[in-house]
């Protein structure tokens, strides 16, 4: 997505997450990214990464396939044996992530450096391929709808669950499983210069009617999105007004001027600051912890942010109520 990519939902097929997963060392639930993070619990790698159907994948992959397997199972669209039970010539799959592989391609080029091309493994190959993430959760899940990865920076998560509502809203698919995932590998580490993070995250997107007709629990509404040069021009482009206050501000700490009397009375939560980096897999992420805040029915919509004026753009990505959850006029103490 370029640097001025803008939409709101509200005249289109709203788009709602039915399901979050979550493979993240320290955190159990989605509720956990709301409050103090306990620290320990949830994902445990050395346990959860072992099994003959992750042998031959890399670290990245295996971390996908795992936060993809929950949320598939949070949103009823995954049977006793973990085989998807949904539509799966319409269900898409859309990954983010900005350094997911860097470890095999470095690999591959430090074995072609030694040996030549000769000494690749054909095992191995294939994990140099930048949809490889997006691939393999396809596969182990027989999803056979569109496929992509994007890598975009700062601002790949948000822009990620944008697309994945964009193909739902084009009628490309009728769900779509978004995963944020970033590896804690020292490759990653050597890159970034600091300590790199396990962080998977997946989000199971659909239309409201689809969501409702099989019964499924909707969390939250995708309902505006916005990349743009900065914060100010992508509140206004999201649809976020003073009128809809924003309850929680999900933001990566990048950039704050712009946010105005919108953002005043916000909780904010920087899930970096708590976790460590996330690139890719931060907006995803943003937008489970956005899930589980709605699905409280806490007061106020969600903003998530990523990007600032370190980076080429800022995205905003605004999650209200599903209509299910949506307050009454009477509930806002407002008259009919």
């Amino acid at each position: 997505m370029n640097a001025t990519s803008t939409w709101r939902g509200a005249d289109a097929r709203e788009v709602v997450v039915t399901g979050v997963g979550l493979a993240l060392p320290g955190v159990a639930t989605p509720g956990d990214l709301l409050g103090p993070l306990p620290g320990e619990g949830g994902f445990d790698p050395a346990t959860g990464l072992v099994g003959r159907e992750l042998r031959h994948k890399d670290r990245a992959s295996r971390l996908a396939l795992r936060a993809a397997g929950f949320a598939l199972h949070d949103a009823a669209l995954a049977d006793a044996d973990g085989l998807f039970a949904g539509a799966a010539g319409e269900t898409a799959v859309v990954v983010s992530t900005n350094l997911g592989n860097a470890d095999s391609v470095c690999g591959a080029v430090d074995t072609i450096a030694a040996a030549g091309v000769t000494g690749l493994s054909p095992l191995g190959l294939p994990q140099t391929s930048s949809n490889v993430v997006a691939g393999w959760v396809a596969i182990r899940y027989r999803l056979r709808g569109p496929n992509l990865t994007v890598s975009n920076g700062a601002t790949s998560g948000l822009d990620a669950v944008a697309w994945a509502r964009n193909l739902i809203v084009a009628g490309r698919a009728e769900a779509v499983v978004v995963v944020g995932v970033e590896p804690g590998n020292h490759v990653v580490t050597k890159i970034l210069g600091e300590q790199s993070t396990d962080a998977a995250v997946a989000v199971v997107l659909e239309p409201a009617d689809a969501a409702a007709s099989r019964g499924a629990r909707p969390r939250a509404t995708i309902t505006g999105y916005a990349r743009t040069r900065n914060l100010a021009e992508a509140l206004a482009s999201t649809g976020a007004t003073e009128e809809e206050p924003v309850g929680l501000w999900l933001t990566d700490g990048a950039e704050s001027a712009g946010a105005g009397r919108l953002l005043a009375a916000a909780r904010r939560i920087d899930l970096e600051s708590q976790l460590g980096p996330l690139s890719g897999a931060l907006g995803v992420l943003q937008c489970a912890a956005a899930a589980a805040h709605l699905d409280s029915r806490a007061t106020g919509n969600v903003l998530a942010t990523a990007g600032g004026p370190r980076h080429d753009a800022t995205a905003a990505l605004l999650l209200t109520p599903p209509l299910a959850l949506r307050p009454s006029t009477q509930e806002r103490g407002q008259h009919p």
